[in-house]
């Protein structure tokens, strides 16, 4: 029998109160009861909030940085293994994320690279577990308390629900445990329980959290988890449930889609969300206003949807589910700026930059409709990169003209030439300097971005990059959006769509969204039927959620990695940039095996020679 190695079990002050080692090995490396003297701890209601804020933080290391996720699609280009190895802040000589060619994550081959991910989810099943178990424990001593210690019952079943519905998105049929591991003999005989028990599961504790969990918080604790959260978390559930149902998952051997389920999923995923939506007062940040944009090559007015991604809007941020980060000095701060920002914004590294497709799905203000195409102008006869004429022509990727009039999310998400962001020097602000993608760090005596190492595409990510002084490149206190308002608004057309068909209710949030971009209302032809309605959420869901881990999701849902990379063995699909070169070649003479791998991940294979009892995902056999 394998000896269980120990999480160090620490203690802070405020909402610190456990920090896990990284000796973590496998699925066993849990947090035991026996780590804790319940003669000394878990004899008040602070030691149960204690044990709740410790759980988040805890749990919180395998949501926040859902952006490299992105990776997987179509829109955004992942680099720099040396960061990913470190996703989760856990630095324990493994990585999550190692499917890469020449330093340079892949959407394909990617799912047998999630071994530590796999055991770290689970880590949070069982200090969830832990916390239930616990505070359970403690309600027949403190009778006085029982709505409060219920109430943090409800925050640990939330997370655990959670943390479960990552587990099954990502490997399907994946082993129930409801109490603490405390020994090999707790876990090495428990088979993979199929997925529609576990969804059950799920569903169960959202219900006891919606129960019990207080309609709201004030700021001060908006890391813990409301009914809304509740709410949002149970739709989202019941819509993956319809998508499966509907479109199949043929590598989850086990699993058999059902029609009938598929509809009542989604009218019940469709009921929730309207209760989030109607119930609890939520809007939109700054009411879903667009504000303000300045010139092309001018930052000094940037849109709201800019602002929302900022420490400076947590106060009022959307965000239903997120995950707190503290400020400088703090130890638990978030990367963002590290894996997004640039050389200039404080030596960052561009770890995650946009794909060149992602700026033509920026539709205009004007007509609400997709523009032409761009024009990628560069001159192989010359010995040049690009065409002499390629800044001014007209519709060139390389001509800032062309980007005027376009969705304001595009300015508030990305860098294209001659567009500026804030130059960082020792925590200081000391200019506003343009990026040119190609050009020299120093150009005719200006300074310029000169970044062709983060990006192949030509853009850089303006998203979740600071544009104020005063904190380093690891010391932002982000929230970090799990789940929020113009997500559910998206998720809630989408089910309804499926129930129902297009509906006034459904357009109208769909338009809500529309406007934050100051884009018009929808044309009736794109919400005519359930496919052209579909096609209008996706685009929506692809420009708002960009970079917040939700697209090799939907993706996998909606069974489209064929549709997007082309078929397996075929020609795949090449990566361009603002210049017009073919960059990468994706999917290029992949087998359909290679293609399963994509939709389904592998179970680490250190868990099945310990467990007998789990099968391997079909594709990995």
């Amino acid at each position: 029998m394998k000896k269980i190695n120990k999480i160090l079990v620490c203690f802070f002050t405020g909402s610190l109160l456990f920090a896990t080692s990284s000796c973590v090995k496998d699925l066993l490396d849990q947090q035991a009861t026996t780590e804790l003297d319940n003669k000394a701890y878990w004899q008040t209601e602070a030691d149960a909030v204690g044990g709740a804020m410790a759980m988040y933080n805890n749990i919180k290391n395998v949501f926040h940085k859902d952006y490299f996720f992105d990776g997987q699609g179509d829109y955004v280009r992942v680099r720099q293994m040396s960061s990913i190895s470190s996703l989760g802040t856990l630095s324990n000589g493994g990585a999550y994320w190692t499917g890469s060619t020449n330093g340079h994550y892949y959407p394909e081959g990617y799912g047998s690279s999630f071994d530590n991910m796999f055991r770290f989810l689970f880590g949070g099943v069982n200090r969830a577990n832990y916390v239930i178990d616990n505070v359970t424990n403690m309600l027949p001593r403190l009778p006085a308390a029982t709505e409060n210690l219920e109430g943090i019952i409800g925050e640990a079943r939330l997370m655990r629900a959670l943390v479960y519905f990552r587990l099954i998105t990502m490997w399907g049929d994946v082993p129930y445990i409801d109490k603490v591991v405390v020994s090999n003999n707790d876990v090495t005989t428990i088979a993979r329980t199929p997925i529609e028990e576990i969804k059950n599961h799920i569903l169960a504790d959202l219900d006891y959290a919606f129960e019990k969990l207080p309609a709201s918080r004030p700021p001060s604790q908006k890391e813990r988890v409301t009914k809304a959260a509740a709410l949002a978390l149970r739709g989202k559930v019941n819509l993956y449930w319809g998508s499966w149902n509907k479109n199949g998952w043929p590598e989850l051997v086990t699993f058999v889609p059902d029609a009938g389920k598929a509809q009542q999923a989604f009218e019940d995923a469709a009921a929730d969300f309207r209760k989030v939506i109607n119930d609890y007062g939520l809007v939109l940040y700054m009411n879903g206003a667009p504000g303000e944009i300045d010139d092309l090559g001018k930052a000094a007015k940037l849109p709201h949807y800019y602002h929302l991604f900022l420490p400076t809007s947590n106060a009022n941020n959307e965000t239903i589910i997120g995950f707190t980060h503290g400020g400088p000095g703090s130890g638990v701060s978030d990367k963002l700026m590290r894996d997004i920002g640039n050389r200039e914004t404080e030596s960052s590294e561009v770890n995650v930059s946009p794909n060149y497709w992602l700026a033509d799905r920026y539709q205009s203000t004007t007509t609400g409709d997709f523009l032409p195409p761009m024009e990628q102008l560069s001159d192989r006869t010359q010995d040049a990169k690009y065409a002499a004429d390629a800044a001014t022509r007209p519709n060139s990727a390389l001509n800032p003209q062309t980007y005027l009039g376009r969705d304001y999310r595009m300015k508030a998400t990305i860098l294209w030439n001659g567009e500026v962001v804030q130059r960082l020097e020792g925590l200081t602000a000391t200019a506003l300097v343009p990026y040119h993608h190609g050009k020299q760090g120093v150009n005719n005596g200006v300074r310029f971005i000169d970044y062709n190492g983060g990006t192949n595409s030509g853009y850089l990510f303006r998203k979740f990059v600071r544009n104020y002084p005063g904190q380093g490149r690891e010391e932002g206190n982000m929230t970090w959006p799990v789940i929020r308002l113009a997500d559910v608004y998206l998720m809630f057309a989408e089910a309804s769509n499926e129930a129902f068909g297009p509906t006034s209710e459904a357009v109208l949030l769909v338009d809500k969204v529309r406007a934050r971009g100051n884009l018009p209302g929808l044309k009736p032809e794109k919400y005519a039927d359930r496919s052209s309605f579909f096609d209008a959420i996706e685009q929506e869901r692809i420009v708002e959620l960009v970079l917040e881990g939700h697209r090799a999701f939907d993706i996998r849902r909606w069974r489209k990695i064929e549709e997007i990379w082309g078929p397996p063995e075929g020609l795949g699909r090449f990566t361009t940039n603002t210049w017009g070169n073919n960059v990468t070649a994706y999917f290029q003479n992949k087998s359909e095996r290679i293609y399963e791998q994509c939709y389904i991940f592998k179970i680490p294979q250190s868990e099945i020679d310990r467990n007998n009892q789990i099968r391997q995902n079909e594709p990995y056999l």
